[in-house]
């Protein structure tokens, strides 16, 4: 009796201390709190394990342990070996074979001199080599943000008629979309560039590939006058005027940009062809574009073609990067403008690099971490700002190579980084005869990779709202412009959640003969309902006040 009266006090005792944490709950953390926890757990992932207590760890090993966080090549060097640099070597050169002649490429796709996109293949890949967490990634301009850059820039500042203006005010956005990334990463903003669904980065992908290569005409034709606006319609129309005009003036127009710009593009696709149905001939499309940019140079230095009317890139500074510090615009009516273009850039810079680190990491079998890439491509982007350099991001033509090469590492990013160096200090002055219409071929060698067909039928089986999207982003892109198809394709995603919160799928479940499972009675018609009792499972991810009644009258017309 005595131990009965104890427990019934402890009881009573421990009801009055429940009801008294319930009634008097203690107040929630302040926002500071928050941002302070979200900022260590990016920086500090396994900071809750971290105590800042002499008695476990000394200051320096503290020190150490926040160093290795910030910088994963810390973790990864100690084991770091002779075999695994050989591979990471090889990788890289071949990297930068590749690298060379689509930065050049690139650059002249954002309307920036050539030596700007061999820049960007400095330091944006030595920064992330050291706080990325990808083995594969290979960092540096890529097709889809160059052209986004310059439709987006030019409705500001004319290329032609300002571009030393047209230049600052790329690097400042190149900072503020560093500045947004890093930011995504800092407070775990990630979700944001989720709202660009997979569906809706295949339209957009495939949108801008058609718009990317009919603006490689004018290169490939050897046109002076072309439009600065992006839709194919408007593309299109100023070929055909500006040829005409051409041909019709006395303006002379050459053939031989054509001729020679389809042969070394026929020459790039065959080398393509040729490396998937032979693996081991990977590297051979890898230094086709620098094969091509060589011989094409020699042809027109040694037949004197410029002045028979072949476009040549002329000069190109050497030399290594020159800091852009004081270039950067900070101030006058179009700082907003920089900051809407540099968010819109992060957001399709991060979702494109995401998608090629982890489909790589899943072959290899290791887990990327989402908050530190885009801390790490913020700070790369944020340096490059500052040093001659435009957006960088992950490209999924050099990262495949880079893989295929065998890369252990992303120190092959810091080796293609160092030969791209070499380059730029002793053989710069060597592409003043390098013709325009191989630059456009490289650049239209490239675009096959970026239309997925097999991937928009599998959407379409799939989810037809998600096929919508990616359609709708695809028109948008290719009539319109890459503002209205990012638009229409966030809307239609958001519209896709909002609908599935609303009303979402309820199915009556039953339980198959034979078994303790129970499943959808219009998916199994064996299945067994219970008498008396409605089974229903709802697909949204939250039973909540938007839904509710929905699933009440979904339930009540079962019964």
């Amino acid at each position: 009796m005595r131990d009965q009266r104890v427990l019934h006090i402890e009881d009573s005792t421990s009801q009055i201390e429940r009801s008294k944490w319930v009634l008097d709950s203690p107040n929630p953390p302040p926002l500071w709190k928050k941002l302070f926890s979200s900022l260590k757990e990016t920086l500090l992932p396994h900071g809750n394990k971290l105590c800042f207590s002499s008695k476990n760890k000394s200051f320096l090993a503290l020190a150490y342990s926040f160093l290795q966080s910030l910088f994963p090549i810390l973790v990864w060097l100690k084991d770091y070996t002779i075999s695994k640099f050989k591979d990471d070597l090889l990788a890289g050169l071949t990297l930068a074979s590749l690298c060379i002649p689509q930065s050049i490429g690139y650059a002249s796709l954002a309307k920036v001199d050539p030596q700007y996109g061999l820049y960007t293949s400095i330091v944006p890949p030595l920064i992330y080599a050291v706080m990325g967490s990808s083995r594969d990634i290979a960092i540096g301009p890529v097709a889809v943000v160059s052209m986004l850059l310059s439709s987006l820039v030019t409705n500001v500042i004319d290329p032609v008629a300002n571009p030393h203006a047209y230049r600052d005010f790329i690097f400042t956005v190149t900072f503020f979309t560093g500045i947004f990334q890093a930011a995504f990463g800092i407070f775990r903003l990630g979700f944001l560039v989720d709202f660009l669904s997979h569906a809706a980065l295949v339209g957009f992908m495939a949108g801008a590939a058609i718009i990317i290569g009919l603006q490689q005409l004018k290169g490939l034709l050897g046109i002076t006058h072309f439009t600065t606006k992006t839709d194919a319609v408007s593309v299109l129309v100023s070929v055909y005027k500006s040829l005409h005009q051409q041909i019709t003036s006395e303006e002379k127009w050459s053939p031989l940009n054509f001729v020679l710009g389809c042969s070394f593009l026929i020459f790039l696709l065959v080398t393509r062809f040729i490396a998937r149905k032979k693996k081991k001939l990977f590297w051979l499309p890898a230094i086709a574009p620098l094969l091509s940019v060589i011989l094409s140079t020699l042809i027109v230095y040694l037949s004197k073609a410029d002045k028979q009317g072949i476009n040549i890139i002329k000069h190109v500074k050497g030399g290594l990067n020159q800091s852009s510090v004081h270039q950067l615009q900070f101030h006058g009516q179009n700082v907003g403008q920089a900051a809407k273009i540099g968010l819109v850039c992060a957001v399709i810079a991060l979702t494109e690099a995401m998608a090629v680190g982890r489909s790589f990491a899943s072959i290899k079998g290791y887990q990327l971490d989402g908050n530190r890439e885009m801390l790490s491509m913020g700070i790369m982007n944020i340096a490059g700002s500052l040093t001659s350099c435009y957006v960088a991001t992950g490209s999924f033509s050099r990262t495949a190579v880079n893989f295929s090469a065998g890369c252990q590492t992303a120190v092959s990013n810091i080796v293609m980084a160092i030969t791209v160096i070499l380059f730029l200090q002793l053989f710069a002055r060597l592409l003043y005869y390098t013709p325009m219409a191989i630059l456009a071929a490289i650049i239209l060698s490239a675009l096959p990779g970026l239309i997925d067909i097999n991937e928009a039928r599998y959407i379409w089986k799939v989810d037809k709202l998600d096929f919508l999207a990616c359609i709708g982003a695809f028109v948008g892109v290719l009539f319109a412009s890459v503002e209205i198809g990012l638009l229409v394709a966030i809307s239609i995603s958001f519209a896709k959640i909002l609908i599935q919160s609303i009303r979402p799928g309820v199915e009556i479940l039953g339980r198959v003969p034979r078994t303790e499972a129970f499943c959808d009675v219009t998916q199994y018609p064996m299945a067994i309902s219970t008498p008396g009792i409605v089974v229903i499972r709802i697909s949204s991810g939250s039973l909540c006040f938007a839904n509710a009644n929905f699933v009440k009258e979904r339930q009540a017309l079962n019964k």
